[in-house]
């Protein structure tokens, strides 16, 4: 039950009902009312701008507008009172029994309230981490791992159809480098002294696993071999004991793909996907041979001052035409990002979101452009970038890592301070903002440390619900009929100030999806913990307000309505971030 769309329903249907909505009903857009909760809590519970947006189309004035709906609502039952705030903003309170009502709704739905048919089944591709399976995963691809699969499980529960992916670099010159790479650590396997890492290569310690494998799997066999002979061997076995790496580090930190789609199948048979989606562009008329003027700056490293094949991409949005196909023949690094867009437009998805380091800025405008030219401007693409994370111990910065000798692990911090502070502090900022995150302060119990907060306050749930088992012997907590018995009882204010938060959850589930920004629900649970922990504070100084009244059965069970209801939602937004909900807090 979402009280917004409640009661966004009840409006509209008092303007249907007014006369002169009915004669002027073609100019009127009913698209443009929102309800919401009021800026200030002390005016009411709910606040509509619809005598505002209306009144000009319908010739009256804001006020005169607003009247005629408020005397339409006080006939409701469930409106306590309705007033008129300045110009023309409508406020609303809301009796008791609705809020009571709201709450037994809330108790049934449990971990399912809040979820919503916003997506209605639309099928959306989050594509996010894609790091080079060149070494572990270092902390800037934390914060984008962590940001693409929140706003997955966020779409997913608003109701959309969604698709975890990873797009595997496992093609092109750094690949090359890696297998290199590898192959000196074969080398040294055998027993070989290799000395310093020369200067271009990998030099991380990660890389001599790999080379005992080739060494216990081929012996001595591939040094015998010309580096064209042993380099497909290396390379395939390099970026297998990479990507699974890369795939338990991501799993320490609780983020599991759907689908990991690799560089090289576009490249398979000769580039022959990459060839189709050229001629597919070609086809819409977006392919011309050319020259292109030299950029601005350092020249990139697919640059040439010859003809070459041009992606018209200035026509859809871009800064610049692209080049496609180099005067060698060969393919270049963005004609496979067209090749990949059109594939995951072939495989049906209306939507897809890429998740990227701030550092590919650049990128976007350019992948906008192969979205609209692919899909003829029928699919829509996101780019959200993700700013730095400075990482700091004791307001110390830390710079160095055990496993790559040059920068912080992803699994390093998950190691160190679990993988929750991790999760829920890389959704504490918005992922357009740089985010300092210090291991001293996510790991400490305070309400200055969100996590612990918010997990607190359900373990605090879950102390309830074991405190009425010792108040009343025998009471089978799973049996009762939590929502049949709020009804009469919860009627407290303190109380109905909670129930008021949580009934903002549906509401910042759908903007949160709309806004395609999963931090919000960070915030709100944030919101929700300390609305909950304020109450339980009263409760100290305010005996009668406790959840549990051992000389008061059928109250105290309604309360653990309340409570089951606090911690369905805190489970629920726990869940979308990634995080656990535990009964427990040591």
């Amino acid at each position: 039950m979402n009280l917004f769309t409640d009661f966004d329903s009840r409006i509209k249907n008092v303007l249907e009902g007014l006369e002169i909505v009915r004669e002027k009903r073609a100019d009127v857009d009913f698209s443009r009312i929102s309800v919401e909760p009021p800026r200030d809590a002390s005016h009411g519970d709910v606040a509509t701008n619809a005598a505002m947006v209306l009144a000009k189309p319908l010739g009256l004035n804001p006020r005169a507008l607003a009247d005629l709906i408020v005397g339409e609502l006080k006939n409701d039952p469930e409106v306590a009172d309705v007033s008129v705030a300045g110009p023309g903003f409508i406020n609303v309170r809301l009796s008791v029994p609705y809020w009571q009502k709201l709450l037994a709704a809330i108790v049934a739905e449990g971990t399912d309230y809040g979820r919503g048919s916003l997506g209605a089944g639309r099928k959306v591709n989050v594509e996010y981490v894609s790091a080079n399976p060149t070494g572990p995963m270092h902390v800037g691809h934390c914060r984008g791992a962590v940001v693409g699969d929140a706003l997955a499980n966020l779409l997913a529960f608003a109701g959309y159809a969604v698709t975890k992916e990873y797009y595997i670099n496992d093609a092109g010159s750094q690949i090359d480098v890696l297998a290199k790479s590898a192959f000196l650590r074969y080398r040294e396997a055998l027993g070989e002294t290799i000395g310093e890492i020369p200067s271009g290569l990998y030099p991380g310690d990660y890389l001599v696993p790999v080379g005992e494998a080739l060494a216990v799997e081929h012996g001595t066999t591939l040094r015998a071999m010309s580096e064209q002979q042993w380099m497909p061997i290396v390379k395939e076995k390099t970026i297998g004991m990479m990507m699974a790496m890369i795939r338990e580090d991501l799993a320490a930190l609780n983020v599991k793909h759907d689908v990991f789609f690799s560089e090289r199948s576009l490249h398979a048979g000769n580039g022959a996907s990459i060839r189709t989606a050229i001629n597919d562009l070609t086809f819409k008329g977006h392919v011309y041979k050319g020259v292109l003027p030299p950029p601005k700056g350092q020249l990139p490293e697919d640059w040439e001052d010859r003809e070459q094949t041009l992606f018209r991409s200035t026509e859809v949005g871009d800064d610049i035409d692209r080049p496609l196909i180099k005067s060698d023949g060969s393919y270049t690094y963005f004609a496979a990002d067209v090749a990949y867009f059109k594939d995951k437009y072939d495989r049906g998805f209306d939507e897809m979101i890429y998740v990227l380091g701030a550092d590919h800025g650049g990128y976007v405008k350019r992948l906008e452009a192969v979205a609209r030219a692919v899909s003829e401007g029928k699919a829509k693409l996101t780019v959200l970038l993700c700013q730095m994370v400075k990482l700091f111990r004791d307001g110390e910065p830390v710079k160095m890592s055990k496993r790559s000798g040059d920068f912080v692990t992803l699994r390093d911090v998950v190691d160190e301070v679990g993988r929750d502070p991790v999760r829920f502090m890389m959704l504490y900022r918005k992922n357009s903002e740089p985010l300092d995150f210090d291991f001293a302060k996510v790991t400490e119990q305070s309400k200055d440390n969100p996590v612990f907060y918010v997990q607190y306050a359900h373990a605090r749930c879950m102390s309830v619900f074991r405190q009425a088992a010792e108040a009343f012997p025998g009471l089978d907590i799973a049996s009762l009929d939590l929502a049949g018995a709020i009804e009469g009882n919860i009627v407290d204010p303190s109380e109905l100030l909670l129930l008021a938060k949580l009934a903002e959850y549906p509401r910042v589930i759908e903007a949160a999806s709309l806004a395609q920004e999963p931090h919000r629900i960070a915030f709100y649970l944030y919101d929700l913990a300390s609305s909950f922990h304020s109450h339980w504070n009263k409760g100290k100084e305010q005996p009668e307000l406790r959840f549990v009244n051992d000389k008061n059965r059928e109250l105290s069970i309604a309360r653990l309505g309340l409570v089951h209801a606090v911690a369905s939602v805190l489970k629920s937004g726990l869940a979308i971030t990634g995080t656990a909900a535990p009964d427990e807090m040591r």
